[in-house]
């Protein structure tokens, strides 16, 4: 391997096959004459803690596509990266990981809610079963389009669209572990943004009417949702403990927009309904506030009345929060007492669990709005 003073003219004269050239003033810059073609390479080692780790070459280009002043400078940038032990030619680690590993890591990155788990284990052992083991950095745009068309077809667009947003988690999961994969293949679908729920305007005194045809457990459960705006499962999973007459607290441990617990301050017409709840389902031994002895879990898990028009748990919400407005509670406290976070950075610092006694007032203008229907 000769040294040369290289300049433009002597690599001209250089002869094919000659094999290699290196340069006299850029360490590692060298000319590989084949027998058909000359280019510029680099070469140098590769050290790591004073050991060392490889040699690597490089090819810059062929010396008829770029001048010897610019392989010069590519070289020194080259040799700049290997002398601080870095392998320009090695490519980024791929970890093969699948849809099922990638499930498992996303899942036990945070914490995350019970019903949330199951959704997202359901949807990708029904669903997606047949990729569960498949790599993901195999999945393509096409086979991810078809797998939407085909649920789409067989089971509705609501499922396709759930099935979806876990791919693309579960995708964007494996492309933080794995730096070959550099595109998520489930934005090549457009997901139809779910239709803004319509919620019926409600005749209280009409409401209160029918609620009073329910059996006694059901009836109260339907009124503490209009009176608390409270979220399905929040609601349902109260126990007896959770309710605190002596602070005069609901206390939902069930909430989707944090993992900490809310007081809901109680008005008088709530305060009196569930301490007679709690008196008349005593004998019953349950530590459910809504109990249900036929029900595997113990307590009510579907509140929504069969042949009767009666709002639906997140209809309920709407309305207390309609009728929030109407009762002239202000939009954060409104906000607060439906478990919600307020917006922006400001929206960080507020603390409900400090402000019950605050919020107190405005839980019992809701409730003395909805009482003044009552007959």
């Amino acid at each position: 391997m000769a040294v040369l003073n290289l300049t433009e003219a002597r690599i001209r004269e250089l002869e094919p096959g000659s094999g290699i050239w290196r340069d006299e003033q850029v360490k590692g810059l060298m000319v590989v004459c084949h027998t058909t073609t000359k280019t510029y390479a680099v070469q140098g080692d590769v050290r790591r803690n004073g050991r060392h780790v490889r040699t690597v070459r490089m090819k810059i280009d062929r010396t008829d596509r770029i001048g010897l002043r610019e392989a010069r400078a590519r070289a020194k940038a080259i040799m700049s990266q290997i002398q601080s032990g870095v392998d320009p030619t090695a490519k980024p680690e791929e970890t093969g990981i699948t849809v099922s590993q990638a499930l498992d890591a996303h899942l036990g990155e945070k914490p995350f809610r019970e019903a949330t788990v199951e959704s997202y284990r359901y949807n990708v052992d029904h669903y997606l079963a047949r990729y569960r083991n498949r790599a993901v950095a195999d999945l393509s745009r096409s086979e991810v389009r078809d797998i939407y068309e085909r649920i789409r077809t067989s089971k509705g667009q609501t499922a396709a669209i759930g099935v979806m947003r876990t791919l693309r988690a579960v995708i964007n999961m494996a492309m933080r572990l794995d730096e070959t994969i550099t595109a998520n293949p489930v934005a090549a679908i457009r997901l139809p943004t779910p239709k803004r729920r319509e919620v019926d305007a409600i005749d209280l005194a009409t409401w209160w009417q029918a609620t009073e045809t329910l059996s006694p457990i059901r009836r109260d459960l339907h009124r503490a949702f209009m009176l608390t705006g409270a979220r399905r499962s929040s609601l349902l999973q109260v126990r007896r403990e959770d309710v605190d007459f002596e602070r005069g607290v609901i206390v939902f441990r069930h909430m989707k927009t944090s993992d900490q617990s809310m007081m809901f301050p109680m008005g008088a017409y709530l305060t009196d309904m569930l301490r007679a709840r709690l008196d008349a389902d005593a004998p019953l031994n349950s530590e459910w506030l809504w109990p249900s002895p036929t029900s595997t879990s113990g307590r009510v898990e579907e509140p929504k009345e069969p042949r009767r028009e009666l709002p639906s748990p997140h209809e309920y919400r709407h309305l207390a929060r309609t009728m929030f407005i109407a009762a002239g509670v202000p939009y954060a406290e409104s906000a607060l007492l439906l478990g919600q976070k307020l917006p922006g950075a400001s929206g960080g610092y507020v603390h409900a669990e400090h402000l019950v006694e605050h919020l107190r007032p405005h839980a019992q203008a809701l409730e003395t709005k909805v009482a003044s229907a009552k007959k």
